[in-house]
């Protein structure tokens, strides 16, 4: 009796198992054939800013809606990718696009925690960014993990992650991690250290609420979090965790690119190539070379600054000579001004 109950239960899984898979192939089959191309991903052209230089190679302005700098995955240094994977996908270069593993995880917790963690993996992230809207839908989630499927299939992990790496928004108007770089630290990707980088690694999760400029306290214990992760998973050591741990985080508190005060040459430049080029100049990620020299426009702007303090010293306004109290009663009024004025 109770092997023929087992064998029933058994047939009742097994069946609704099968129609759960044939309703999910079903579903997966309507929406596959409405799925984008993936042109904006193999013809990859991000919005880059207009950038204009003096003679030497040093920024005078910069003019666009997005601040990036594109970089390629091997110009990514290592220390940074652990961190990006620490913080967002550990998985990334074992699954398929979609890790089930990472999933069943973030199920369990949220039903033990009642907390809401997410399981989206990097490529997921990629499909996200540049194909789909924020709306919280079961078919928008369901073109999600199809195109996370379709990109694995025709890209491999570093062209998904380079893809990532320079997209991604991370704050104060900064696309991709080599612009986060230079606007948080004032550095190229290059040079930034462990815990700099699990800063920048970070931010993705909640860029307004880990600014580390807005919110130092909220991207500390962010930053925090990622190193223990990165220490966990043993891309660094636990001298490199204590050091990281321990270093003071030295952000840019006023977001200044450029290295010479040439603001009227930039805004000519600027005139110029919109003539020509008009709204595309702003993200086609061109750069224009002036004939300005860094020394030469320093020493201008120096020597005008110093004529202009010398002027308003001489000349500039200091304040009132006198003040005059205004009675109400018209007679005492009219005697308040007349003492006042008998000196002029």
């Amino acid at each position: 009796m109770l092997k023929r109950w087992l064998i029933y239960l058994a047939s009742v899984l097994f069946g609704l198992a099968l129609v759960g898979t044939l309703l999910v192939a079903f579903v997966f089959a309507l929406l596959y054939p409405t799925l984008p191309t993936l042109e904006a991903l193999t013809d990859y052209q991000p919005k880059v800013p207009l950038r204009i230089l003096s003679a030497e190679g040093e920024l005078l302005g910069e003019f666009g809606e997005e601040r990036r700098a594109v970089v390629k995955i091997k110009e990514v240094p290592e220390i940074m990718r652990r961190a990006i994977l620490a913080a967002e996908d550990e998985r990334f270069y074992q699954h398929g696009g979609v890790d089930y593993i990472s999933v069943l995880r973030a199920a369990l917790t949220n039903v033990a925690s009642g907390s809401q963690q997410g399981a989206g993996t990097i490529t997921m992230q990629v499909a996200r960014n540049f194909f789909l809207t924020r709306e919280r839908t079961l078919t928008r989630k369901l073109r999600e993990v199809l195109l996370a499927y379709k990109i694995e299939a025709n890209l491999s992990k570093d062209q998904i992650l380079e893809l990532y790496v320079n997209q991604i928004f991370l704050g104060q108007r900064a696309y991709g991690f080599a612009a986060a770089a230079q606007i948080y630290f004032g550095k190229p990707l290059g040079q930034i250290d462990v815990a700099e980088a699990a800063m920048l690694a970070g931010l993705p999760k909640a860029p307004s609420a880990y600014n580390p400029v807005a919110n130092p306290k909220r991207a500390r214990t962010r930053q925090l979090y990622v190193l223990r992760r990165m220490h966990e998973l043993r891309f660094i050591s636990d001298g490199e965790l204590k050091q990281a741990q321990d270093a003071p985080l030295v952000v840019r508190q006023t977001i200044r690119d450029t290295t010479a005060h040439a603001e009227f040459v930039a805004e000519m430049v600027r005139q110029t190539m919109f003539e020509t080029y008009g709204e595309d100049s702003y993200t086609r990620g061109l750069t224009v070379y002036t004939t300005v020299r860094k020394v030469d426009q320093d020493a201008a702007y120096a020597a005008m600054r110093r004529g202009v303090i010398d002027y308003d010293r001489r000349h500039g306004y200091r304040g009132p000579e006198a003040y005059v109290s205004l009675p109400s009663d018209p007679a005492e009024l009219e005697q308040a001004l007349d003492s006042a004025f008998q000196d002029f």
